[in-house]
């Protein structure tokens, strides 16, 4: 069956200035709404509408009264000012409180803020106040529409994909000490406090040059680090020997390290119990090792650390212990065991 009609859509359009000095000029000569409909081919609501919007009242110096005429300047000036009223402007012009706070804490020195906790911060700080998500300012600094930059975000740059598959099958591994498989079960649970994962971060690999022996807390994500003056195996034993002594020994229940010769009289320390991770596997240490890359954002590699102070050290450190964790429920460190923190 073929169809005898077709069916045409029309799109509306908004009214011109034209159109509005026709509409004035008809309506002052009497014309009824949908005479001044056809003539224009509008709809009569639309002709409606729009002389209600430029209707104003003017006043008659020689008759002294008041009249209401409809004016195409008039209900152009309207129309452009409904017109800015609907544009969408973005949502950072209507925060900019949150994003001036924001550029500020990122570019912090000590950084105590990531985007995430900095959002979930302002949240709670100031509820009546915009605040987008977390995905939404990653996307406006890609976008270039902040003063901040990738270069302000370290961990966002050193972000690689990881390759599953690839496994290190090497010889002569060596086996330190107690290996982490005979490790309390309990552990992994993060459900108490006083395990401990330990590294040491080398700025030149010299066995000379001084190092970073650092400690990370498994349940509280608590930091401690000891400036090393090399890092030869006697001075990483008395380095951490030292700790356990100074903070008490019912602090540290259990310390995992990895299988560095540098870590090869750790068995000799006592107060605690000392544990291996399988050689070749930094996974099995993942709270201590993320630590250590947060540690690059001030300690970057290659730079010696002979010219940092103890008052560095601990300005770093009382950072960390103070940077609001996803993990914890955006607590930070300090405020699970304030004491140690402290």
């Amino acid at each position: 069956m073929t169809q005898s009609k077709n069916t045409t859509y029309t799109h509306y359009q908004q009214l011109q200035f034209d159109e509005r000095g026709k509409i004035e000029a008809l309506h002052k000569q009497g014309m009824s709404i949908r005479q001044i409909a056809q003539c224009i081919h509008r709809s009569p609501s639309t002709i409606s509408r729009e002389i209600q919007r430029g209707t104003a009242v003017q006043i008659d110096s020689q008759r002294h009264c008041t009249y209401s005429a409809y004016f195409a300047e008039t209900g152009e000036a309207i129309y452009r000012k409904h017109r800015s009223c609907s544009t969408w402007h973005g949502l950072f012009s209507r925060c900019t409180f949150f994003t001036s706070l924001l550029t500020k804490a990122l570019k912090a020195k000590p950084r105590v803020y990531s985007v995430d906790t900095f959002v979930h911060w302002f949240k709670q700080k100031y509820p009546d106040q915009i605040c987008p998500s977390t995905p939404t300012v990653y996307r406006y600094i890609d976008d270039n529409r902040l003063l901040l930059r990738n270069q302000d975000l370290p961990m966002k740059l050193r972000r690689r994909i990881k390759h599953h598959g690839r496994h290190h099958n090497r010889t002569n591994k060596k086996v330190l000490g107690q290996s982490i498989e005979l490790r309390p079960s309990i552990i992994e649970n993060r459900s108490e406090f006083g395990h401990w994962e330990g590294d040491l971060v080398k700025a030149k690999r010299v066995e000379s040059e001084p190092a970073l022996m650092t400690l990370t807390e498994r349940f509280s994500r608590l930091e401690i680090i000891v400036k090393l003056p090399n890092y030869r195996a006697q001075t990483c034993q008395k380095a951490l020997q030292t700790v356990i002594d100074d903070y008490g020994s019912q602090y540290f229940n259990t310390v995992t390290f990895d299988n560095g010769s540098e870590f090869s009289l750790l068995n000799d320390v006592s107060g605690t119990d000392i544990y291996f991770a399988h050689p070749y596997s930094p996974w099995e240490r993942g709270t201590n090792e993320n630590t250590n890359g947060l540690l690059r954002e001030f300690f970057p590699k290659g730079k010696s650390f002979k010219g940092t102070s103890l008052v560095d050290i601990q300005e770093v450190q009382y950072t960390l212990n103070h940077r609001p964790r996803k993990c914890l429920g955006y607590k930070c460190p300090a405020d699970i065991v304030p004491d140690l923190a402290d």
